[in-house]
């Protein structure tokens, strides 16, 4: 059952469960007792009955004339009698026995006391030296009935209790578990770009070393990934001067060589540093659109960001972007050297990885950013893995499979979701968007 896979569901039903059966054990132990009792009160009123019945009857059967046997007693209005009694002489004649008395329930019972027969109890006693003798009878039913009424008395209401108790339950394990349920909030929400520590008021004890445990793995995550950025921050940086100083001496031997293998080995030289140089700067915007910090110190306008980086861009692919930007400015809270690199390296993807049929780069009044390129229709499970490192899909274009994990850096420090889509139209294209503001 469903209700049984939340800690919820156990609890209360597992409590309602556990308190119906105490109940019915207590009902069969009062039960146990109740007909203790009813067998003690209905023998005292047989008793007493027959004690009272057989002076009297003595007195009336000394002083009858009437000699020719067995006398009924009619009664006074009709009516159904519970008890019933029959009056024996010495030699266990019957002298007399009430309207209702069925004489063969009396015929096997020998002896005083009390005497339970197949479906009777049976007192007798002896008076005037053992001279008459009073059997008084009442069925067993009669206390049956009284014990199961009892009992039905007391397990009645738990039919209209227990959908109380489980409602009753469920709601105080609710609200028991309440500050469960906001642990487990907090640390949904925690990601690699907020592991601060977890700080929740009020906690309930049994929650606080989970809360620890959580604050000290979140720590070690912190200290790893710090230092993985810093590693490739670091070590992007500190390539840069021998790149650059290696790339130059090659640019010289480059214009120094004369035509023939040992030029053409230092051109091919010359672009490996250049893509070297450029995977460098790619790890270092990495480290930095993971390191968190993307939001500027008050709202920028993001339209003279972005036509700096088309304008960079119209010397290397001349004709081969189409721009749709507002009129009016664009404000955001992100910082706008990082938008500068989110920019680029969307229309960077765009320009390596599509067809020679033009780049869209939109950038809507409601802060939408889009850019848009012609291509292949990606399929979906390809397309969820295209913002990890150095994820290409195939393509064997120069792209350094950087360019959509910085931009889902930058949005993540934004507090946005990057979003990727193919095809666009026409079964065709792909097209990636955020929203900046």
């Amino acid at each position: 059952m469903k209700i049984l896979q939340s800690l919820r569901g156990q609890i209360a039903v597992g409590v309602s469960v556990m308190l119906v059966v105490l109940w019915v054990l207590a009902v069969l132990g009062s039960a146990f007792v109740v007909k203790e009792e009813i067998d003690e009160s209905f023998d005292a009123a047989l008793q007493e009955t027959g004690e009272r019945i057989l002076p009297l009857a003595v007195v009336e059967l000394i002083g009858s004339d009437d000699a020719t046997g067995a006398k009924r007693i009619l009664p006074i209005a009709q009516h159904d009698e519970k008890i019933t009694y029959v009056i024996r002489d010495g030699q266990g004649q019957v002298l007399m026995y009430s309207h209702d008395a069925d004489l063969r329930v009396f015929d096997t019972v020998k002896g005083q006391g009390f005497v339970t027969t197949g479906d009777h109890r049976v007192f007798s006693r002896s008076a005037v030296s053992g001279q008459y003798t009073i059997q008084v009878a009442e069925p067993l039913t009669h206390r049956q009935t009284a014990l199961r009424e009892t009992v039905l008395a007391m397990l009645v209401p738990l039919g209209v209790l227990l959908p109380l108790t489980l409602f009753g339950v469920a709601l105080w394990v609710s609200r028991a578990l309440r500050p469960l349920a906001h642990l487990s909030v907090a640390l949904r929400v925690k990601g690699a770009d907020d592991l601060t520590p977890l700080k929740l008021p009020n906690l309930r004890s049994e929650l606080v070393p989970i809360q620890h445990a959580a604050n000290r793995l979140m720590a070690r995550l912190s200290r790893t990934l710090e230092a993985e950025r810093a590693f490739a921050a670091n070590a992007a940086h500190e390539l840069r001067t021998p790149i650059a100083a290696t790339l130059a001496q090659t640019q010289r031997l480059v214009a120094e060589s004369p035509e023939g293998p040992l030029r053409h080995r230092a051109v091919t030289v010359e672009g490996e540093l250049k893509r070297l140089a450029r995977l460098a700067e790619k790890l270092m915007q990495l480290a930095r659109a993971e390191g968190g910090a993307m939001l500027g110190q008050g709202p920028a306008d993001l339209v003279p960001i972005l036509h700096m980086v088309l304008a960079d861009f119209a010397r290397s692919a001349a004709g081969r972007i189409v721009a749709d930007l507002p009129k009016g400015s664009v404000p955001s809270r992100l910082d706008p050297d990082a938008f500068a690199v989110l920019a680029r390296n969307m229309i960077e993807n765009a320009l390596v990885h599509g067809t020679d049929m033009p780049v869209k780069v939109t950038l809507d009044a409601d802060g939408t950013f889009a850019v848009t390129n012609d291509c292949d229709a990606i399929p979906i499970e390809v397309l969820s893995t295209l913002t990890m490192r150095f994820e290409r899909a195939g393509a064997q274009g120069s792209g350094s499979g950087l360019g959509l994990a910085i931009a889902a850096g930058i949005a993540r420090g934004l507090g946005n979701d990057l979003v990727l889509r193919s095809p666009v139209a026409d079964g065709r294209g792909f097209a990636v968007a955020l929203k900046l503001t």
